[in-house]
């Protein structure tokens, strides 16, 4: 069984002879571009190569259960290492400093169009480098140093983005945190109070770790009572968004952000959208988009990464069209068995289950800790992350808990019996390693990494092997 390196595309093949004297050579396609790369790679820096080798091995052979994970289809990744890579393009299409972009303008103008589409969107700006990047680009544009702002607090599912103090966000305004009720369920009433106690002069919605839907007309009222502008994160929803399987923020906050690597499947990087208010005035001269724009360029970011604008504009196809939505579906009916099986086998879920793709375990019951739950699912080839959860007092790398998502399990076609599979191959570990109190048994390590062996052979990553 061969494994593809990042860029997968064509067989690999050898340097060719230098051009006769005089004749100009042909640039190749893509396609012959990507596997001479990796060629050259293979035979230039082995020791690298066989890294990479491994690691997309690794992929293929363990089930990939985070929930800020995907995998991106080989062709995102061709763009990704494509030679847009060489390019420097400071500014935006049809405005560069640098000479030489003309087709670069042309496919950022494609990736606008392409995210605008997928979302109903009237504006989007394609080049921060990661939702974190879009986050702080929009936080800069619309707060001075000092500004309130009210975020979801990070223990309660928010994001370091959001207003916690180990951030940016955190340290350079004044962040005030609302919290969830003790079911684990924002309370927008609680949050009315503190935005009218506060005043913020931007509120934002959305989280890392919140499995179930959210209200966004709800926010966008709170937000024009209390005069503050609306940021909704989507990073982790962002695909059920786009297939009409979650409520859309677009029209409702005055802008949207999201990651383009977990729900949509894409390159490491960010997308900042704008609905019905992006022609209106900004805080200080133009429109809101074009302040947005600003704040990305020259204000928090230099040249952009066009071969990841390309990457985004290759999924961002894929996301407008009819196989996404199938996966979309697939990924939520996949988080709904795993939290009902779950449940069955007697863990203790945050809100009881999920309406996204999303599912939070709490192990105090259980008698465990996050650390330790991850570190022996790992040993078994089923990978999750420790995650605090309400109410957590543990330390911020031990928790109390677990999060686990179906986005790549979805990818690799898993139907809702699949999805249970591993819920129940989650739930076998965590029995065992209580029994074994804290300590996870050799035997049932085996007999779990060999069931994990039979779901990926049966379900491997669409498009890595050749």
């Amino acid at each position: 069984m061969t494994f593809t390196l990042p860029a997968p595309l064509g067989a690999p093949v050898e340097d060719g002879a230098p051009p006769a004297a005089g004749v100009r050579p042909q640039a190749p396609d893509m396609i012959t571009f990507a596997g001479h790369a990796a060629a050259r790679l293979r035979r230039t820096d082995a020791v690298l190569y066989e890294l990479l080798n491994r690691e997309a091995a690794r992929q293929n052979s363990t089930l990939m259960m985070v929930a800020a994970s995907s995998v991106a289809d080989p062709s995102v990744l061709a763009c990704g290492g494509s030679t847009l890579g060489n390019l420097t393009a400071e500014g935006y299409p049809g405005g560069r400093y640098h000479a030489g972009c003309s087709v670069a303008d042309e496919i950022e103008r494609l990736a606008i169009e392409r995210a605008c589409a997928a979302f109903s969107a009237q504006d989007a700006i394609v080049q921060p480098h990661s939702g974190s990047s879009a986050n702080l680009a929009v936080l800069t544009a619309l707060l001075a140093p000092g500004d309130t702002l009210l975020g979801l607090d990070l223990d309660c599912g928010g994001h370091l983005t959001h207003g916690s103090p180990a951030s940016v966000s955190g340290r350079y305004y004044n962040a005030v945190g609302y919290r969830l009720t003790p079911e684990g369920l924002l309370d927008y009433d609680r949050i009315r109070d503190l935005a009218l106690a506060h005043r913020p002069k931007l509120i934002v919605c959305g989280a890392s770790a919140y499995p179930r839907s959210i209200d966004f007309a709800r926010f966008r009222e709170i937000a024009d009572e209390t005069n503050a502008y609306l940021l909704a994160d989507i990073s982790h929803i962002a695909g059920l968004v786009a297939a009409g399987l979650h409520p859309s923020p677009v029209d409702h906050a005055h802008i949207t952000t999201t990651s383009t690597y977990k729900q949509l499947y894409g390159p490491r990087g960010g997308l900042i959208l704008l609905g019905r208010d992006a022609r209106k005035s900004g805080p200080e001269r133009g429109t809101l988009a074009s302040t947005m724009r600003r704040a990305v360029f020259p204000f928090t970011q230099g040249t952009p990464d066009l071969a990841s604008v390309a990457a985004k504009a290759r999924a961002l196809d894929f996301v407008a069209g009819p196989e996404f939505a199938e996966l979309a579906k697939r990924l939520a009916d996949g988080a709904q068995a795993i939290a009902e099986r779950l449940s069955e086998r007697g863990l203790r879920l945050v809100t009881g289950g999920t309406d996204t793709h999303m599912v939070l375990i709490d192990l105090r019951p259980a008698g465990l800790t996050g650390d330790v739950a991850e570190q022996a699912l790992e040993s078994c080839g089923i990978v999750v992350n420790r995650n605090r959860v309400p109410g957590d007092t543990t330390p911020v790398r031990t928790t109390a808990g677990l999060r686990l998502g179906s986005n790549t399990l979805a990818a690799r076609g898993m139907d809702r019996n699949a999805a249970g599979e591993c819920a129940d191959l989650v739930a076998d570990v965590l029995d065992a390693l209580r029994a074994g109190s804290g300590v996870l048994p050799a035997e049932a390590r085996a007999a779990a990494r060999a069931r994990v062996d039979g779901l990926c052979a049966r379900h491997p990553l669409p498009g890595y092997l050749s």
